[in-house]
C-alpha cells in the first residue's frame, strides 16, 4: 500500500511540473485554466479606448499546457444589435512572464500564422496580459491590456 501511495506522490509532482506556469520572485503562479474576460483597453498613438466586452458579450480564453484559444460571442444567440462571434487559437511559449503567442486558427483569417509578445501578471484569480498587437499588413500598431479572472 506504500508503494501505490508513493507512486500517487511522484505522478502529480511529475504533472505539476509540466504546467506552464509564471516565475516571480521565486513564487511559482499556473496558468492553466479557463479565463473570463472582465477588462480591456486598447491604446493607439496614445490614445486609450476602453474595449471590455459589454454586459450582453461574454469572451473566454482557455490556456492548457502548449495551446491557448479564445471565443467571444454575443449572450443573445447570434440575434440583436451586438452579433458578434470571434475565435482564435494557437501554441504558446512562455520564459517567466513573457508570453508569446502564435495564432495558428482565427475567424479573422488574416490574424492567422502571426506571433504576438505580452506580460503576464497573474494575482490570486486575476490574470492581466499586457503587450503589443502589430499587424503591418493591416496597419494595426497598438498595445493591449486585458483583464481576466478565473472561472471555477
Amino acid at each position: 500500500m506504500k508503494i501505490n501511495a508513493l507512486s500517487v506522490i511522484i505522478i502529480l509532482t511529475f504533472l505539476a511540473c509540466n504546467q506552464p506556469q509564471i516565475k516571480v520572485n521565486d513564487t511559482v503562479l499556473k496558468i492553466n485554466g479557463t479565463w473570463k474576460l472582465v477588462s480591456s483597453l486598447c491604446i493607439t498613438k496614445g490614445d486609450t479606448v476602453n474595449t471590455s466586452p459589454s454586459k450582453k458579450v461574454e469572451m473566454i480564453k482557455i490556456i492548457n499546457d502548449t495551446h491557448f484559444a479564445f471565443f467571444k460571442h454575443n449572450l443573445n444567440k447570434g440575434k440583436g444589435v451586438e452579433e458578434v462571434y470571434d475565435s482564435g487559437s494557437g501554441t504558446y511559449l512562455i520564459n517567466g512572464n513573457n508570453y508569446i503567442e502564435h495564432l495558428e486558427y482565427c475567424s479573422a483569417r488574416e490574424w492567422e500564422n502571426h506571433d504576438f509578445k505580452f506580460i503576464l501578471k497573474l494575482k490570486n484569480d486575476t490574470l492581466i496580459q499586457s503587450g503589443i498587437e502589430k499587424l503591418v499588413t493591416l496597419k494595426v500598431d497598438r498595445e493591449i491590456v486585458e483583464i481576466y479572472v478565473r472561472k471555477k
